[in-house]
């Protein structure tokens, strides 16, 4: 079976989009962290969509399937969404349930990892960004176009 491929949709000077596929299709996505290291289920979209500020990743665990390993950052808080399923997430020995729904935040220093130990697939959204970078006054960056219509 071939590796799922990201598609794109539209890119302009200032936008990308992407599609992803549905996420009981992430499965069918493979990362390679190393040698002899393959991540099955797991893929990196950054760069399909070339963002500056943020990595991301999409990742579907069948059902028993787990990180296998615990790792940490060096600088990237990291939020974990969880969009559909149920398992558990363990951070500095700590392990609580999550469910579709849930957002974990971990930063850089936290020894982390995932498991779906539910009958279901577990499918997470993971944001990764430079832990600090987002300060009191960045809440008011966003400017409201009022006065421009929107022309679908």
């Amino acid at each position: 079976m071939a590796m799922k491929k990201i598609e794109t949709i539209a890119a302009g000077a200032r936008f990308a989009a992407a599609a992803f596929g549905k996420t009981e299709e992430w499965g069918e996505y493979l990362f390679e962290a190393g040698p002899g290291m393959r991540i099955p289920g797991k893929v990196f979209g950054g760069a399909a969509l070339g963002t500056t500020g943020c990595e991301f990743s999409l990742q579907r665990f069948a059902p028993g399937t787990e990180t296998g390993f615990l790792h940490t950052h060096r600088h990237h808080e990291e939020l974990y969404f969880v969009l559909s399923g149920a398992g558990e997430f363990q951070v500095d020995g700590t392990v609580f349930p999550v469910t579709e729904g849930c957002v974990v935040r971990v930063a850089p220093a936290g020894r982390r990892s995932v498991r779906n130990n539910g009958a279901e697939p577990l499918a997470v959204l993971c944001v990764q960004y430079a832990a600090g970078s987002f300060g009191a006054d960045d809440a008011a960056d966003g400017e409201l176009l009022l006065g421009e219509p929107v022309v679908w």
